[in-house]
């Protein structure tokens, strides 16, 4: 049997199962980043203004769907388009009032485990009957994700700079972006690099092994 796309309300598990798996799923992650150029002006010959690590942002998923009601799509019962669409939006879309706030759920799919907030819907009707029935349409769906403060916690306290890294020096790596990401500020590289007895923060050979120390 084929694993369909399942998003599912995390607080009293109502679900939606798409009748047709997407054929893309767009991913987006970002960071945000203090621009300096402005309290530190440039030195001499600097091509691009000091950019220092401020946060990540939200991690972002969208991708469209497909419902029918043409019985083309083979589905286990007959449905209209309009009813298979307030199926779903009563998942990701209906006040909660009880919480105040529309569902957190959670979209599964083989590997894929997402927690977020729908931030967008848009439904283009492509087919219908003579009689002006919708017989199918498009779904683009946008959900941003969410964590909990029991998560955010925990995440913390992983990147916590209080706990020792040792890290292994990859392509693309660079002691500022490792320190940000531990740190959560790129300007302590200068201490790493003293610390690990660095020649050159700018040629660091792939697979050196990089101690992080707690901060002080």
């Amino acid at each position: 049997m084929i694993e369909k796309l399942k998003i599912t309300a995390q607080d009293d598990k109502r679900s939606f199962t798409v009748m047709l798996n997407p054929n893309t799923l767009k991913h987006d992650l970002g960071i945000n980043y203090t621009n300096n150029e402005c309290k530190n002006r440039q030195a001499q010959g600097d091509i691009a203004p000091s950019m220092d690590y401020k946060a990540y942002q939200s991690e972002k998923l969208s991708f469209e769907i497909l419902v029918d009601a043409t019985g083309v799509v083979e589905q286990p019962k007959a449905s209209k388009v309009d009813t298979q669409i307030d199926a779903l939006k009563n998942v990701i879309y209906r006040y909660v009032g009880t919480q105040h706030q529309p569902s957190v759920v959670t979209l599964t799919w083989g590997n894929l485990s997402f927690k977020g907030r729908l931030t967008s819907m848009g439904v283009s009707y492509i087919l219908f009957s003579s009689s002006g029935v919708a017989l199918r349409a498009k779904i683009n769906l946008a959900f941003e994700q969410y964590m909990d403060e029991e998560e955010k916690a925990k995440l913390a306290k992983k990147s916590s700079p209080d706990l020792t890294h040792v890290v292994t020096f990859k392509a693309g790596d660079t002691l500022p972006l490792l320190c940000a990401q531990i740190y959560h500020n790129a300007a302590y590289y200068m201490e790493v690099a003293r610390v690990n007895r660095l020649a050159s923060i700018r040629h660091i050979p792939i697979g050196t092994q990089l101690y992080f120390p707690p901060l002080v």
